[in-house]
């Protein structure tokens, strides 16, 4: 237990690496599988053993797998376990895709994916947190793939009533499947019976509106939110407004006097992870940002670098000192208190980085002890 900050500092160093490697490795397949398809074949010490083919499948789907990662890459930054999953699913495939390109451009990113996937494994525990998608998010994803599969099984059953080797293979129905739904209707494709043309309008039907739901479900609240941002609506304060502030990380028993003895004189910015306690925090007239404590993102969003002073008050102290690590990093001038809820973690939150540690539990202690030894002429005002 005395090496916890250390250990905490070593977790953090790992995650980072675990992140940067994974977005390296995305840069890294879409580069490669770009280069492959424009250049050509490749002409590395393999290619004589790839059929040409292959090296240009291989190509194009490094793109795609690179263009995945780079979204795994950004879930491991949220610390998102469903990104966890997609690195480790992804990396060893960009190896093969590399192996399998044959080409000398291949050879940094199999390198560069064999060394990330160590790195990702080790540090699966930092990957924690759960993807929220709301209901009508999954009723929008599940119409897409449904609408997607009834396109691509309907002209697979129907190929013959279109053109004449149009549709072979499910790929081709696949095909056909994505560029109706989508209404781009390259042509190339056609049903030549009333049957498939009555097939061809519902799949046009069906398939746009499922676009156009999943993409609206999905996409929008991401959309509104930065709209929000932008014009000063997510909150009642911009947040690049907040210069020697106070920034208080978590919410609860403990911080609800510091809140009121700060009171109106001091400028307070809340970060705390619940909605719903944030929700309340508001209707009160508190500046709340909904984040997590510990995360990059969300104290540069909260101007920690511009914050007068940081109070960590989780009321965890492991979540306080991955939130007091944080916070030095970005901000190292900035003075850090932090409320420990065990006395034995005071000092392990100072070496993480505060300035000063309370413990409330102390300071009860000792007020009992002179009450109890008091004269009475206190009044527990002492």
């Amino acid at each position: 237990m005395a090496t916890w900050p250390g250990a905490l500092r070593s977790r953090r160093s790992g995650t980072r690496v675990a992140v940067w490697l994974t977005t390296l490795a995305a840069v890294l397949s879409l580069a490669t599988g770009v280069a492959n398809i424009t250049v050509g074949v490749g002409a590395g010490p393999l290619a004589g053993f790839v059929p040409d083919v292959v090296q240009e499948t291989a190509g194009f789907t490094g793109t795609v797998t690179g263009f995945l990662l780079l979204l795994g890459a950004r879930g491991l930054r949220r610390r998102l376990r469903a990104g966890w999953y997609v690195a480790v699913v992804l990396l060893p495939l960009t190896a093969v895709q590399g192996v399998v390109q044959g080409s000398l451009f291949s050879l940094p990113l199999v390198v560069l994916s064999l060394l990330s996937i160590p790195a990702v494994a080790l540090n699966r525990g930092r990957f924690d947190r759960s993807l929220s998608v709301s209901n009508t998010q999954s009723a929008a994803i599940l119409a897409l793939a449904g609408s997607l599969t009834y396109g691509t099984v309907g002209a697979f059953a129907l190929r013959e009533e279109f053109e004449e080797g149009a549709i072979e293979t499910l790929l081709d129905a696949l095909y056909y499947a994505v560029v109706t739904a989508t209404t781009v209707g390259y042509g190339d494709i056609a049903p030549v019976t009333q049957r498939a043309r009555l097939f061809g309008v519902s799949v046009v039907v069906f398939g746009a509106a499922s676009f156009a739901v999943a993409l609206g479900s999905v996409l929008g609240p991401a959309i509104e939110a930065r709209l929000a941002r932008a014009l000063g609506t997510m909150t009642d304060t911009d947040y690049d407004l907040f210069e020697d502030h106070v920034l208080v990380l978590g919410h609860g028993d403990l911080t609800e006097p510091l809140l009121e003895s700060l009171g109106e004189e001091h400028q307070t910015l809340v970060v705390v992870a619940d909605t719903d306690n944030a929700a309340r925090l508001r209707d009160r007239g508190v500046d709340v940002l909904v984040g997590d404590p510990s995360d990059d993102e969300d104290l540069l969003q909260a101007g920690v670098e511009r914050a007068r002073a940081v109070v960590a008050a989780t009321e965890r102290d492991e979540r306080d000192a991955f939130a007091i690590l944080t916070a030095r990093e970005l901000a190292p001038e900035v003075r850090i208190v932090a409320a420990a809820t065990a006395q034995e973690n005071v000092e392990k939150l100072r070496r993480a980085g505060a300035d000063d540690v309370i413990s409330p539990a102390v300071i009860g202690g000792q007020r009992l002890g002179r009450s109890a030894l008091d004269d009475g002429t206190d009044n527990g005002q002492g």
